[in-house]
């Protein structure tokens, strides 16, 4: 079946088909029909799936009708969600489906200053995306009024409970009418998971599309064994011999990333960081030039592997293994999203053999590993144009970058508590 096919205003067929979205996915086929009826959805699925638009497309056209009846005033929809980065994304898919539409479409999200979200709330908004935090804030001062919600939408829940947002969520109830329609999209289920999920929806519609393998079908991974104290060597040849490609390369810590961006300049390679420690602007800055291939190399923490929709990522490499195995599918995620193609590479030391164990466990599947035999090898340390690293140097270094993100991390807490005392 076909957008074209469905039940939906033309200006929504109209922005798929100029996207290049003409069928469906999964997901996307067996949610809609169900959303558009008003009926509750527990929808299970991986990620890259086009889980966003499953219930984007839908939402858009129920308030677009309801607007054109002259009954929509308020906020008729909210979608919570686990980060800010998720939060802008899914924002921007609502109103680029959404474009030619009367339907406003708004993020609501912490780190920043709350008065332009309290503006843009003023001017009127259909659809809030948000974080718990600021939601929370700005419903306790007046600003966030859901009393004439109807929908809703609970995005990447397996994350929010991971972050401790359970009660958070179940406090939502209060500020929220009984009688809505309550959307719960995740990429996994547990036990508690479906408790919560049971609390909150009425006789669901029940989704789950899940393969063997969690890994998306379009992603093409694979191991390599490399020695802790080499994996700069074989990043720097693997960029290099990919150097017109965008890659997305994950590490374990805040301090980690910044001393594999320090190893990479060494080398003449520039790149960006992303994590936790870099106010909510840098984050949205280094995003953009990322997302835009204004820069073709980020080095992320786990900050990144949830959810977010970044284009064109050819390769997402795993420089240190995550310790949590269902973190390793989120990773490889970012690459092969919807119908495109994607490869991602693992650098495995001897000191993660057992948390490669547990992700090979996780997804039922060997990953296969790409031999290198002692000539090559050899070849990628002595070739790296990176000399200038005794192990003096490298203690230096790694002091020096922790005293960095130490001074980067009381800033933002004074900045925090100033803006508390105003």
């Amino acid at each position: 079946m076909r957008f074209d096919q469905y039940s939906l205003i033309p200006q929504i067929k109209e922005n798929l088909s100029k996207k290049g979205l003409n069928k469906p996915t999964d997901i996307q086929f067996k949610s809609i029909p169900h959303i558009l009826k008003g009926e509750d959805v527990l929808a299970i699925a991986q990620t890259g799936t086009g889980k966003t638009a499953a219930f984007a497309i839908p939402v858009i056209h129920k308030i677009q009708l309801l607007k054109s009846k002259k009954r929509a005033t308020g906020i008729r929809c909210l979608v919570m969600v686990p980060t800010r980065e998720l939060c802008i994304q899914i924002t921007d898919v609502f109103n680029d489906i959404g474009k030619k539409t009367k339907v406003v479409a708004r993020s609501i999200f912490g780190g920043v200053e709350q008065d332009s979200q309290i503006n843009t709330l003023t001017k009127g908004v259909d659809i809030v995306v948000a974080t718990p935090g600021r939601m929370f804030d700005l419903i306790s001062q007046g600003h966030l009024k859901l009393n004439q919600l109807e929908i809703l939408i609970l995005d990447e829940a397996d994350q929010m409970l991971d972050k401790g947002f359970y009660h958070d969520i179940k406090s939502l109830q209060k500020h929220i009418p009984k009688r809505r329609q309550t959307l719960f999209f995740s990429a996994t289920i547990d036990e508690k998971i479906k408790r919560l999920a049971y609390s909150l929806v009425v006789n669901p519609i029940r989704i789950q599309i899940s393969p063997k393998n969690p890994v998306a079908r379009n992603v093409n991974h694979s191991i390599v064994k490399v020695q802790k104290d080499d994996k700069r060597f074989f990043l720097e040849r693997f960029i290099k011999e990919n150097n017109d490609n965008k890659i997305l390369i994950f590490v374990r810590t805040k301090v980690r990333a910044e001393r594999v961006q320090k190893a990479m300049q060494r080398v003449n390679i520039e790149c960006l960081t992303l994590h936790g420690d870099k106010d909510q602007n840098e984050r949205i800055t280094t995003l953009e030039k990322f997302k835009s291939g204004e820069s073709n190399i980020l080095i992320a923490t786990d900050i990144s592997a949830r959810g977010i929709d970044i284009p064109n990522v050819e390769f997402v490499v795993n420089y240190d293994i995550p310790e949590q195995a269902d973190s390793y599918v989120h990773r490889v995620g970012r690459t092969g999203r919807g119908r495109s193609k994607g490869k991602a590479v693992s650098f495995v030391s001897n000191e993660e053999n057992e948390l490669l164990k547990a992700i090979e466990d996780y997804t039922g599947d060997e990953i296969k590993e790409i031999k290198i035999n002692i000539d090559d090898y050899n070849e990628t340390i002595d070739y790296s144009d990176d000399t200038s690293q005794t192990w003096q140097s490298l203690i230096k270094e790694h002091d020096r970058v922790e005293n960095n993100l130490k001074q980067l991390h009381n800033k933002r807490k004074k900045q925090k508590l100033n803006k508390k005392k105003k």
